[in-house]
């Protein structure tokens, strides 16, 4: 693990392998240990960056609010650091996001996007609304709120055949200090809407989604890739393909970064 300063911030990151530069970007109550399964294999061709984002993992907490925005910059700031000028950026869920927003601010950075669990589009109201409850929720009742939350991510079908993988997940996700949940998710309520990355983008996106994701509607997701170049990759269960369907993931994820 190493460390560096973003803004009187320390920020935790990984640097392995070599090859093209691959950054790896967790979700939301994760953090840059859900890669630990891929890493031995993603390595052995590519030079791969796990970053923990602002508030998660061992990165410190910027502020109150940490926008898609912010966490780009952080990102930025490490590819800087490690004189990375282009990078493929793989993100689940909000990885996925912080992504899109790096791809606004800094296109000529990136090399490839793959949207894990993830999408494209800003909140709805609906959602603005789920996030101001989960607030009110975590402040409450922090470790209830964090057990709910990550078993509510897995498909139904996989929550008895994954109870030992949700248990680590839930243990990984209570290191994720107060502050930090509340910012990403007042960064998250107010992110934009990056669609037209995915229609404009000179360079080659995966989207990977689940059937059964809890979280996000499968047939809505697929109406953001109507008319674009963008590869799409559908599996049978929810939000946690890195778990629910981690071969399948790694093989997708081999085959995208192999025609680059």
């Amino acid at each position: 693990m190493k460390t560096t300063n973003f803004k009187n911030t320390k920020i935790s990151y990984t640097d392995q392998g070599k090859g093209t530069a691959v950054v790896l970007l967790h979700g939301f109550l994760e953090n840059q240990s859900m890669w630990k399964a891929f890493i031995p294999e993603l390595t052995k061709k590519h030079r791969i960056i796990t970053i923990d984002l602002l508030g998660h993992g061992e990165t410190e907490c910027l502020g109150y609010v940490h926008t898609m925005e912010d966490q780009a910059d952080m990102v930025h700031h490490v590819l800087h650091e490690l004189k990375i000028r282009k990078a493929v950026l793989i993100g689940h869920s909000m990885g996925g996001y912080v992504a899109l927003a790096f791809a606004e601010l800094y296109p000529g950075n990136v090399k490839g996007i793959v949207l894990q669990n993830s999408t494209s589009r800003a909140d709805s109201d609906e959602r603005k609304a789920n996030r101001d409850r989960a607030i009110l929720a975590v402040k409450q009742n922090y470790s209830a709120f964090i057990r709910m939350s990550i078993a509510n991510l897995f498909s139904e079908d996989n929550r008895e055949r994954l109870t030992d993988t949700i248990e680590e997940v839930k243990s990984e996700a209570l290191k994720t200090p107060l502050q930090g949940i509340v910012a990403a998710l007042e960064g998250m309520k107010i992110r934009k809407d990056r669609e037209a990355i995915l229609h404009f983008a000179s360079y080659p996106i995966q989207l990977i989604l689940g059937k059964k994701d809890p979280v996000l509607n499968y047939t809505e997701n697929l109406e953001q890739i109507e008319g674009t170049q963008v590869q799409l990759t559908t599996f049978e269960d929810g939000h946690m393909s890195h778990f629910e369907n981690k071969n399948d993931l790694l093989y997708t994820l081999t085959k995208f970064l192999y025609q680059l």
